[in-house]
């Protein structure tokens, strides 16, 4: 589950048909502890091919093996185009491509990365090198914020000019619906009989996400007076480490997590704001779909996120600051006209710059552009 899930899924159905296009989207195993999100890519009526041996974990005897069928879906199908998402997926996918001639062309999307503050540092220079090796075949990368793109060309992955910004498209319209005053009947129907104002955090538990924080962060604000819950929606294999940390602090009692949750339009319209305490994030999904909720959001300054919080719509702060989180949201619970009226703003804002057309636009756009060239400079290719 996640942004680049939801992305893909737009780019892999009728929008695209619409516009000429055939596709085909392969996928793969998910890591421990995660759920899949096909709703997206079965509503756009996406043609979907699974790889079982497709896995997150590098492991050579997997990873050949899906090698292998990769390069029997490139040379079956025969793209003209193949546009690979994720660091795994990217790396196979991208060597596939070079398994038939002539050579189609090879774009990549990067919705974040793993290549700072996940890893060992051997394991990072690892991935760095292989990551270097994978944009030299590539015509196009692709960055969903130019921030993204930043850290990128800083981390030496490819020059510049390689690079191109096509933010996040997503299906707003579920969202842009929502009723901006919460809903409290919905949120008795998802478990939460407490008062008070509820904060909504979406995403994976993982470390990066700095819960750690966050959950800091709400002790914090409680004790200054603040009467503030939080859900968590999203699962991994640190939650029973979190829910023995909202213990410890005392707030066990407000802090509800709700697992991998589907229907997220209802967990928004329960929500007066939403959070982010993230060390590290691309363009985080979950930010756009609250402000299409008219959610204002409290989250850290990494990343895209400016891309998505302007100082009208949300409370940006410093990564790794509890006291800083906690200030922000405290400020939000205390004040219900700032709530409405960044609510309000942000609406507006994601409506007009992250909408599904606008992603189909962008891409049609590249596509046609890098065929276009292909076809004018056959030999383009050979020398990427």
């Amino acid at each position: 589950m996640g942004g680049p899930a939801k992305h893909v899924g737009l780019l892999s159905g009728r929008r695209m048909n619409e516009l000429g296009y055939e596709t085909i989207l392969v996928h793969g195993s998910l890591a421990p502890g995660e759920d899949p999100l096909l709703d997206v890519a079965e509503q756009e009526g996406a043609r979907m091919m699974y790889v079982p041996d497709l896995k997150p974990p590098i492991n050579p005897v997997s990873d050949l093996k899906a090698l292998v069928k990769l390069v029997g879906v490139v040379r079956k199908f025969r793209p003209d185009v193949v546009h690979t998402h994720t660091a795994k997926g990217g790396f196979l996918g991208r060597a596939a491509a070079l398994g038939v001639w002539p050579r189609p062309i090879v774009v990549h999307t990067y919705h974040g990365h793993v290549l700072e503050g996940y890893f060992s540092r051997a394991k990072t220079a690892v991935y760095r090198t292989l990551e270097r090796a994978a944009a030299k075949v590539s015509d196009l990368l692709i960055g969903v914020s130019q921030a993204t793109v930043d850290d990128l060309v800083r981390l030496r992955v490819s020059a510049p000019e390689k690079f191109k910004v096509v933010p996040l498209g997503l299906d707003l319209d579920k969202f842009a619906k929502i009723d901006p005053v919460p809903d409290l009947e919905v949120r008795r129907q998802i478990g939460i009989d407490d008062g008070g104002l509820l904060f909504v955090y979406v995403g994976r538990i993982a470390p990066i996400k700095r819960l750690d924080v966050l959950l800091s962060a709400v002790g914090m604000a409680r004790r200054d007076g603040a009467d503030i819950g939080l859900a968590i929606v999203g699962d991994g294999e640190a939650r029973p480490e979190l829910e023995e940390l909202s213990r410890q602090l005392g707030i066990e009692s407000s802090v509800h997590f709700l697992g991998y949750r589907s229907d997220l339009e209802r967990i928004n319209a329960a929500a007066d704001a939403v959070v982010l305490s993230s060390d590290n994030e691309g363009t985080p999904v979950s930010l756009i779909e609250a402000a299409a909720s008219a959610r204002p959001v409290v989250t850290t300054d990494v990343g895209g996120v400016r891309d998505v919080v302007t100082d009208r719509t949300g409370i940006v702060v410093p990564a790794n600051d509890p006291a800083a989180l906690s200030e922000g949201m405290v400020t939000l619970a205390r004040d219900a006209d700032l709530r409405s009226e960044m609510g309000s703003q942000a609406r507006q804002h994601a409506l007009s710059s992250f909408s599904a057309d606008r992603l189909v636009r962008d891409i049609d756009g590249v596509y046609k552009d890098l065929i276009n060239h292909r076809r004018s400079d056959p030999a383009a290719g050979e020398s990427t």
